[in-house]
């Protein structure tokens, strides 16, 4: 006999971990799961922790048979988001669940209800908790581990998803590229003829000074990705936060920034994939991850990284010299990365309807590995 559903918003510090926790029971049995740790994403759902609570508001939700988790949800509303042009938008994020119909739905009414009383007409995700965290939900790829900053699943999960009456908006590529062969002649070329003009210049982002850096990097990026669909800015808090979260996962080698006349005009960033550092630490620093954790930051070099953000001006993205500028970034970081032992690296993730970044990307080699989608149902 089925055990009733119950369900329960979270409400305190018990609450959250379990939470934080539940998706342990859907995932127990996927060798490509890898377990987050649980003080990272403390960071990311205390309202008191992460800047994004300064503009926005959420609730999450558990669901239970018999005392046991079955799944989760959050729904959010930022009011950056409303601000970029859709007054009666909100999120929702975290979806994780056994492949039980009911508690889905359960989860969803609760979500969408929540949203409703504060004026939402379009529900968008999953974001966890916003675009410029994890976002989208894998479709396809589910046969390797997701890298730092990107989400798993179940294959079931999309069809919970739009059993509720979700459609896809759009969808997210991650790409996977072996860095050690070179890049074709015809990127060298570029790269080459970059190096030769005299008004640009590529450079190492300056660690005793990242704080100012990283304002000098999302700058770019704010001005850079602003026409792009969903695009929510980063403010001066979440500025601040990012500097904090990327500082040990960068090094100079691994985060560029082009000048264009003296002026930064593009960058790069990309980050260690600690998700290989993490795998066998089942989510906890303790007794001895600490000690692992700190080895394996400051005295290895992983293997694997991810770029997770890269910006072009937009005055400069239409022309050659855009894609001048973001091959110089992508072969220099490659280069310096691979010297120091990388060999593989994940880029994105990148719009389906991005055909600059998608084009770029197929010419050094890069393939599509896994794809995410972006889900939207009218409230």
């Amino acid at each position: 006999m089925t055990q009733s559903l119950t369900l329960r918003p979270v409400t305190d510090r018990a609450d959250l971990r379990a939470f934080i926790r539940m998706p342990r029971q859907v995932f127990a049995d996927d060798p490509n799961w890898i377990v987050p740790l649980d003080l990272e994403r403390r960071d990311v759902f205390d309202k008191q922790r992460n800047p994004y609570f300064a503009t926005a508001e959420a609730q999450y939700w558990i669901a239970e048979r018999g005392g046991r988790p079955v799944g989760r949800i959050s729904a959010q509303v930022d009011e950056l988001a409303r601000g970029a042009g859709e007054p009666g938008l909100g999120h929702f994020g975290a979806f994780d669940c056994l492949d039980d119909t009911e508690a889905a739905a359960a989860l969803f009414q609760a979500a969408e209800d929540w949203l409703r009383a504060r004026g939402t007409t379009r529900v968008t995700g999953p974001f966890t908790l916003s675009i410029n965290e994890e976002t989208g939900l894998l479709i396809d790829g589910f046969d390797t581990p997701p890298r730092v900053m990107m989400g798993h699943a179940k294959p079931y999960y999309a069809r919970l998803v739009e059993t509720q009456g979700y459609a896809k908006v759009r969808d997210i590529y991650a790409y996977d590229l072996d860095l050690t062969p070179g890049f074709p002649p015809k990127v060298a070329r570029i790269v080459a003829a970059g190096r030769r003009n005299p008004r640009l210049a590529i450079r190492h982002v300056n660690m005793a000074d990242l704080d100012r850096e990283i304002r000098v990097v999302f700058d770019i990026f704010n001005k850079a990705w602003a026409g792009n669909w969903g695009f929510v800015p980063f403010n001066e808090d979440q500025l601040k936060h990012a500097a904090k979260t990327l500082k040990p996962l960068i090094g100079p080698e691994r985060c560029q920034i082009v000048e264009y006349d003296g002026r930064p005009a593009a960058f790069m960033i990309t980050i260690a994939d600690v998700n290989d550092w993490i795998a066998d630490l089942n989510g906890s620093l303790m007794p001895f991850g600490w000690a692992r954790m700190v080895w394996r930051l400051y005295r290895s070099y992983p293997t694997r990284v991810r770029v997770p953000l890269m910006g072009v001006l937009p005055e400069f993205q239409r022309g050659a010299l855009g894609a001048t500028m973001a091959f110089m970034l992508i072969n220099d970081i490659r280069d310096e990365t691979v010297k120091r032992g990388a060999r593989q690296a994940e880029l994105g993730w990148i719009l389906e309807d991005n055909a600059g970044m998608n084009n770029m990307l197929r010419q050094i080699g890069c393939r599509i590995y896994k794809t995410y989608r972006i889900y939207e149902k009218a409230l």
